[in-house]
């Protein structure tokens, strides 16, 4: 809920900083942000903010996880990493020749991937020979790199905050500049759109298993919200980690990734937001200059399958020497759907601050757990899970947590929430906002996210007015609709003790 209800109480709470009230007219904010769209289909939400002769801008793309399949996942995070080495004007000394090496490279990995293919029956001195092949190849392929140079012409032109990042709705890629660097951002950005170059491909596939491993293989809430989701969905491709499966990292190829760049990093499937001290005319000519460049493509295909309905209760143990944890999920509606802000409430009820009731009971009351939460995930765009997490307080199981759980859970039908309560929830928004302040890099991002996710951004002002007219009946209802344990997953992670070796 906190992401999803800060843009919008951020809008709020900047309109009255700036003097506006909200139920006025002649101020609502649509009267502040220029929507502005091209002809390829290139969304741009642009806002003027004076003050300090800086902007922040936020491209979106809607490609994250939830956009892949198996043999390929893990591939929209692993691309923006790729998007970072330089275009063909961008990183690179001779182009034309690093193209002809390229292409060598693409066929020795196209090899290696079919034999590894093969499973039991590869020849493994094979490929031994073509992983090192690759090697070769790429380690030749440096003398034509401008080692980060994308990056680093950045920096020399007083970027900050310079960054992106892959979840399973999206994939941004954020900077904020001096107000006169616009044209170089357009150019710099529009270009590694118009003319992308995967180079040091496989090298860069080493980093990112890497990054799985210590983020999965070596990390025990990492493997058990892995193994999580993989349990709780079936069907829908938001079973898979955005760092996806390690096979599949290890195996696919620059063709691939190029198909998925092409399919998925077209104008019409991006929200651009700049916000800050920004001449608005000159900005619509800047990005019809550089951006208008793009050709129009169609957009990508929608995730059609839909994930059936869960008729019993799941279990995933990971046996692990750490601390133990517990998720439990529950199958719910996108936020799009009439119950998708009772369902926010209910999350604000159960974990928020130290009077919640799964803090107050589990941690303080009870101490049964040293630390509790309750949160969406991992998807906004499509039907997600109603997460409680919980870390149990020694001597204190996972087993004793969950139980513990669910007699708050039941708290929310027998004794649902009085008005005192859901008040706390609505000053708790409010208040977090006034905090978030001031943020140009916010407010991009928060703008671009609702476009991209919800197709509107002014979706963000709707869904604070739906939290606001929750009551406690519509907890009630929700709460019997949803928390039945036929629609839940348990997933914990139980600890294990490494035997101890006899001295001599």
């Amino acid at each position: 809920m906190k992401n999803r209800l800060l843009f919008g109480m951020f809008l709020i709470t900047w309109m009255t900083a700036s003097g506006l009230a909200l139920g006025e007219e002649s101020f609502r904010l649509e009267d502040r942000i220029v929507e502005y769209t091209l002809p390829n289909g290139m969304k741009f939400l642009l806002l003027r903010r004076t003050g300090t002769p800086v902007f922040s801008a936020n491209i979106m793309f809607r490609v994250g996880g939830v956009d892949e399949r198996p043999g390929i996942t893990g591939l929209a995070h692993f691309y923006e990493h790729m998007a970072f080495k330089g275009t063909k004007t961008i990183g690179v000394k001779d182009y034309e020749q690093e193209q002809l090496l390229l292409a060598e490279i693409d066929k020795v990995a196209v090899q290696l991937t079919d034999e590894i293919a093969k499973g039991d029956r590869a020849n493994q001195a094979k490929i031994a020979e073509l992983q090192t092949k690759v090697k070769e190849l790429e380690t030749q392929g440096r003398k034509f790199v401008v080692k980060d140079e994308l990056w680093d012409t950045y920096v020399r032109n007083g970027a900050s905050g310079l960054n992106a990042s892959t979840g399973k709705d999206m994939t941004q890629y954020y900077v904020s500049l001096p107000a006169n660097r616009l044209e170089l951002w357009a150019w710099l950005e529009s270009d590694r759109l118009l003319n992308p170059v995967l180079r040091e491909f496989y090298s860069e596939r080493d980093v990112v298993c890497e990054e799985h491993r210590l983020g999965i293989e070596t990390q025990p809430s990492g493997r058990l919200e892995q193994d999580f989701l993989a349990t709780a969905f079936l069907a829908h491709p938001a079973r898979y980690s955005v760092l996806g499966w390690m096979s599949d990292l290890q195996t696919v190829t620059r063709p691939q990734a190029q198909e998925f760049g092409r399919s998925h990093y077209v104008p019409a499937n991006a929200a651009v937001a700049l916000v800050g001290d920004l001449d608005i005319g000159d900005c619509t000519q800047t990005v019809t200059r550089y951006f208008g460049r793009l050709p129009a493509h169609p957009l990508p295909p929608p995730v059609t399958t839909q994930e059936p309905e869960q008729r019993g209760e799941r279990r995933v143990v990971v046996e692990w020497d750490a601390q133990p944890q517990l998720l439990i999920g529950y199958h719910k509606p996108s936020p799009l759907h009439a119950d998708g802000p009772v369902l926010d409430v209910i999350e604000g009820v159960l974990s928020e601050g130290r009077t919640s009731r799964l803090y107050k009971t589990l941690v303080q009351d009870r101490r049964l757990a040293a630390a509790v939460g309750a949160f969406s995930m991992p998807t906004d765009r499509y039907p997600n899970l109603f997460t409680v997490w919980a870390m149990p307080l020694h001597p204190h199981t996972t087993r004793e947590v969950e139980q513990g759980v669910y007699k708050v859970l039941e708290t929310l039908i027998t004794q649902p929430p009085s008005e005192e309560e859901l008040q706390k929830i609505r000053n708790n928004v409010r208040a977090r906002l006034v905090r978030a302040l001031e943020s140009n890099r916010g407010l991009a991002r928060e703008l671009s996210y609702y476009q991209t996710v919800y197709g509107d951004w002014r979706y963000a002002l709707k869904r604070v007015e739906m939290i606001e007219r929750v009551t406690a009946d519509d907890v009630r209802r929700v709460a019997q609709k949803y928390f039945v344990p036929t629609n839940r997953t348990i997933g914990e992670i139980v600890k294990t003790v490494t035997p101890q070796k006899k001295g001599k």
